[in-house]
């Protein structure tokens, strides 16, 4: 998830900050690490332990299963191949269709296609950026109208705010199909007192080297289910059966987590909260500044819940007189990192010709969101700098 390219027509329109600027730049969200990760790092290197396998795999996933509140958490090294997992263990297969919101990162809809279902996308509700549950139902009636074979729901916790579960589970339950969460930036977050990651059937975590903690490269398929995570479990490891002899029913993945890469994931569950604080801090900072410019808001804000994983700023253009690439442009000649939102699967190339439910939310997220620096590694002088040059830019739009 790297930053957009601000394309060069923006470039010009907004002038860097004169004077000498402080060196140094300032990333989107950087991993936070330290002296407990090395600490971890070293004593699994130590004990020789450095293949997919070992005791800190298995007691980060008993680790992880217990602060997120669920039976089983199964390690592995992507949070795509965690989704994966969890669609191929509930069902999804060539034949089924998987109904995905179009506004994530697009390895929610590689999943569905790895698994062999057809992805199928609905637009998003514009204030929160998840799912709309309306259409959600509306797109459930016409396909099992159809006859079509629904195998999973997969609601994106975008940016780390849950989905409007309350409305969506009942809805799938009364359509019979099952969700799968897409939790993989929502580590941390809670909706309506329960942990992100403990609807559905399954759910998917990354840990990535940006996300609210990291492994480095990592995820994790949780459940409550045994025979979920048992067939996750044996999918991950190559989908060897028991025995001497290497003998295959089915086509398995080489998706376990390294032993290494599990105990920085075990140190850095032990920071989780203080990290959660810092980003909560950060999108509280962003708030405060931006509160008294008409036009401008905080996607999401006001959900209590959010881990604020990631601050997305939506700008209306015609009531503030700039856009959001200005402020983008005006930021990245002040050496600070931000990105666009994503843009929508039904817009992606290879996705072209997916069938669809749209209303345009999504694609105006897409054209008027940015997203701010939101790390829990940034120092107060580098969270200070931030708020100083997007209250330079502001001052130079009245």
């Amino acid at each position: 998830m790297g930053s957009g390219v601000v394309p060069a027509s923006v470039r010009v329109e907004q002038r860097p900050q004169s004077g000498p600027r402080p060196s140094g730049r300032i990333h989107l969200s950087a991993p936070d690490v330290g002296p407990l990760e090395e600490r971890y790092l070293m004593a699994a290197l130590r004990s020789g332990w450095v293949a997919p396998v070992g005791p800190d795999v298995e007691a980060f996933e008993r680790e992880l299963a217990d602060r997120v509140g669920v039976k089983y958490a199964v390690a592995v090294n992507s949070g795509t191949a965690a989704l994966h997992l969890g669609l191929r263990s509930i069902g999804a297969a060539a034949g089924t269709i998987v109904v995905i919101p179009t506004l994530t990162f697009v390895a929610t809809a590689n999943a569905a296609v790895y698994a062999g279902a057809e992805p199928v996308f609905v637009d998003t509700d514009p204030e929160t950026g998840n799912v709309d549950v309306a259409l959600v139902d509306d797109l459930l009636r016409t396909l099992q109208a159809e006859g079509r074979a629904v195998s999973a729901v997969v609601p994106v916790d975008l940016f780390g705010r849950c989905a409007d579960y309350a409305s969506l589970l009942p809805l799938c339950a009364e359509h019979g199909v099952p969700v799968v969460e897409d939790a993989a930036e929502a580590l941390g977050a809670m909706y309506r007192g329960r942990p992100a990651g403990t609807f559905g059937r399954a759910a998917a975590l990354s840990f990535n080297g940006n996300k609210v903690m990291t492994t480095s490269g990592g995820g994790a398929m949780l459940c409550d289910d045994a025979d979920v995570a048992g067939r996750a479990r044996h999918l991950a490891c190559q989908a060897r059966e028991p025995g001497a002899h290497w003998r295959h029913t089915d086509v398995g993945y080489n998706y376990g987590l390294s032993n290494l890469l599990a105990a920085l994931g075990r140190a850095q569950l032990q920071r989780l909260d203080s990290m959660l604080d810092r980003r909560r801090h950060l999108r509280k900072r962003y708030a405060e500044l931006l509160a008294p410019v008409k036009g401008v808001h905080i996607l999401g804000d006001g959900d209590e819940g959010a881990n604020c994983w990631l601050t997305t700023v939506v700008v209306d253009p015609e009531a503030t007189g700039w856009r959001a690439t200005q402020l983008a442009a005006f930021l990245a000649a002040n050496d600070i990192e931000t990105r666009p939102v994503f843009t929508p699967m039904h817009l992606q190339p290879a996705f072209a010709g997916a069938r669809s439910l749209l209303t345009g939310a999504a694609e105006r997220l897409a054209e008027n969101g940015i997203v701010l620096p939101s790390g829990s590694a940034l120092t107060d002088s580098q969270v200070d700098r931030v708020v100083e040059i997007i209250g330079d830019f502001l001052r130079r739009q009245r």
